[in-house]
């Protein structure tokens, strides 16, 4: 399956919030804990993150530090802020809304109205 551009543009903030809130990271990281938390659904690109990165960064949701361990090479870490922990408060808000709204029109399973098509004209 291939997540949408639309979607995955809609998520991207949520989701690098949300993982930033977990600790800090740097890019490789955040990019390779999207793919764990979407079972490998969600293959994001550097070119999708750092720029994302660097206008959570612009906004102050996010703040960051080079840093190098002794035989590493230096990373850039990111780490959210207090404005950034309440854009994810927001940011979970609606898409509570929205998650809520797509479980009340699509059908469970063992629906029988099942995603059926319905001729023009209204009627089955």
């Amino acid at each position: 399956m291939k997540v949408t551009k639309d979607l995955v543009a809609a998520s991207a903030t949520p989701i690098v919030l949300g993982i930033l809130a977990e600790g800090e990271s740097y890019g490789y990281a955040i990019l390779k804990r999207i793919g764990e938390l979407s079972g490998g659904q969600l293959d994001w690109t550097e070119g999708l993150l750092y720029p994302l990165l660097h206008r959570l960064e612009r906004l102050g949701h996010v703040e960051s530090s080079w840093q190098s361990a002794p035989g590493e090479r230096r990373r850039k870490y990111y780490r959210i802020t207090d404005s950034g922990l309440a854009e994810l408060a927001e940011q979970r808000r609606q898409w509570d809304t929205v998650v809520e709204a797509l479980r009340r029109v699509w059908p469970g399973p063992g629906d029988l109205r099942a995603f059926t098509a319905i001729p023009l004209g209204g009627e089955a």
